[in-house]
């Protein structure tokens, strides 16, 4: 039987994350970046985010953050504008729930933004549901 000579299996290559509890510095966004909330992944690395200013953008999560920085729905990031694409960005940064509110008190982002409260239709409220129930199909059956 051979000799086993790999350092070890999937696990290992996932790493820890470790680096997380630590407090990083604030980055605020220079020209050529925007911020924008993520409003539904799209899968494959990409994302739809509306921007700060408005514009709805395809971004694409660079490789530096892919499989590392998990991004969902809601989330609050900065993306790097393309010069050549108005309607493409790339992801530069993800900020964590607390990052986020320090920039709504900053005034980086405007009030009206909702931080962590995931996606939430316009028409749907928490509670509500799409789905009616009529006593008189339910007697039926």
């Amino acid at each position: 039987m051979p000799k086993n000579k790999g350092k070890g299996g999937k696990n290992r290559k996932r790493g820890k994350n470790e680096a997380d509890d630590e407090k990083r510095e604030l980055v605020f966004k220079e020209d050529g970046q925007e911020y924008a909330q993520v409003l539904r992944m799209l899968g494959n690395g990409r994302c739809e985010a509306m921007g700060i200013d408005g514009v709805k953008r395809l971004c694409h999560i660079r490789g530096k953050l892919h499989k590392k920085v998990w991004i969902s729905g809601g989330d609050i990031i900065l993306v790097g504008l393309r010069d050549y694409q108005d309607d493409k960005a790339d992801i530069i940064l993800k900020y964590n729930s607390d990052e986020s509110r320090l920039l709504k008190a900053y005034g980086e982002l405007p009030d009206t933004t909702k931080i962590n409260e995931g996606t939430v239709d316009e028409g749907e409220e928490e509670g509500e549901s799409h789905i009616e129930f009529i006593e008189e199909d339910i007697d039926r059956i």
